[in-house]
């Protein structure tokens, strides 16, 4: 994923017009004031490098340069702000660099620090800044008195040169930065969903196979007191007890079929989407398309649970005139293609709150893709993409 720097719709300023409007006055004061910031960047820059690198042949240099790009960094930051409260300019703030525990010690964190893209695009920055400040700061300043007809198309031309330089040296670093980002933002969705499974996992345990163990252990209770007394009564809450045995060994079976079930590890994903297809309340027919192939562990089950997850949507709202239902699974490259389709009502959205938005997020945080075609009365098509990874 690309991080372009064409400016935004939203970020465009407005036509100039003769008479100075707001957004002008805003240029007028972030021109005027790049002279004393540019001065203070350019000496902290000028200085930071070569005392570090005047002492790099000693055991303080290295540490220093590195704290000198982190404070640089957080001059960028303050750049960042005027820009964007004067020049409307919206750029992503940069990942911070982990501290030396989540660097694995001080000296990868050295490292990291001294190669810090960031930091030395700002240290760039702050030295091209002083010229062209004195030069902003010269003409907005004097051309208020003697340039004022022209002034607003020369501020305007001026503070677009800024607005560029900021989106080009003060971004994060493109690429990098922006999968960073999103690497951090699915890790949460992958934490979020764990626990989410958790607590799903021992209510279902609670409210179950448990309960259904208590009241069995209570029952073969009861029957051993009246086993003297009274036979023919302990032996029928012995068979009830039985058929309670039957009934927690079935839930507990399903339970451990929606975890990871022994037939999608022992037969793969046609077996297994072939017996979660036979559960539903339509026909279903399942087309697996992987020859002699099957995906790593994890996406395989990550495909057994989305199957299973749309399956079940087909269950509750394809409707009374759904007449079949298709699951096929198939490989284009590098990706694991799933396409799930019913004939019955539609109108299935994605938006945040529903089903489809929860498997579009577990699937977002693995790289994977979930669009959803259910135009209202025409039957629902789920198309959902994984990476493929080799199993071992």
């Amino acid at each position: 994923m690309t991080l372009s720097h064409a400016i935004p719709d939203n970020d465009r300023p407005p036509p100039v017009r003769a008479v100075f409007s707001a957004v002008t006055w805003k240029e007028i004061a972030y021109l005027v004031s790049n002279l004393p910031l540019a001065v203070v960047g350019f000496v902290y820059a000028v200085v930071m490098v070569s005392t570090a690198g005047g002492l790099s042949v000693t055991a303080i240099g290295v540490p220093l340069l590195a704290c000198g790009l982190y404070l640089s960094r957080q001059w960028g930051r303050l750049d960042r702000a005027r820009a964007r409260g004067l020049l409307g300019v919206r750029v992503d703030e940069p990942t911070p660099i982990p501290g030396p525990k989540r660097s694995g010690g001080f000296f990868p964190w050295l490292w990291t620090s001294i190669k810090d893209p960031v930091g030395w695009r700002t240290v760039l920055y702050q030295l091209i800044r002083l010229p062209w400040g004195v030069l902003t700061f010269t003409v907005a300043l004097t051309g208020l008195f003697v340039l004022w007809p022209v002034l607003p198309y020369l501020v305007r031309l001026m503070a677009n040169v800024d607005r560029a330089m900021v989106r080009g040296l003060l971004s994060p670093s493109d690429d990098l930065e922006r999968r960073i980002a999103e690497l951090e933002s699915d890790r949460g969705v992958v934490v979020d969903t764990a626990a989410a499974d958790l607590r799903r996992i021992e209510r279902d345990l609670h409210d179950g196979a448990q309960a259904r163990l208590v009241a069995l252990a209570m029952g073969l209770g009861l029957a051993k007191e009246k086993l003297l007394e009274d036979p023919e009564g302990a032996a029928a809450m012995v068979d009830e007890a039985h058929g309670e045995v039957k009934l927690a060994l079935q839930e507990l079976r399903d339970l451990a079929r929606g975890i990871h079930p022994a037939v999608l590890t022992d037969r793969g994903l046609d077996a297994a989407l072939s017996s979660v297809a036979a559960r539903c309340v339509v026909p279903v027919k399942v087309v697996v398309d992987l020859p002699g192939a099957r995906p790593a562990e994890a996406f395989e089950g990550i495909a057994y649970f989305v199957v299973s997850e749309l399956l079940q949507n087909v269950s509750k709202h394809a409707g009374p005139g759904a007449r079949g239902a298709t699951v096929e699974v198939w490989r284009a490259g590098a990706r694991l293609m799933l396409r799930v389709s019913d004939d019955g009502r539609g109108g299935a959205s994605a938006d945040g709150g529903s089903g489809l938005a929860g498997l579009a997020e577990r699937l977002g945080a693995v790289d994977g893709v979930l669009v959803v075609d259910s135009p209202s009365g025409a039957g629902t098509v789920v198309t959902a993409e994984l990476p493929w990874r080799d199993r071992g």
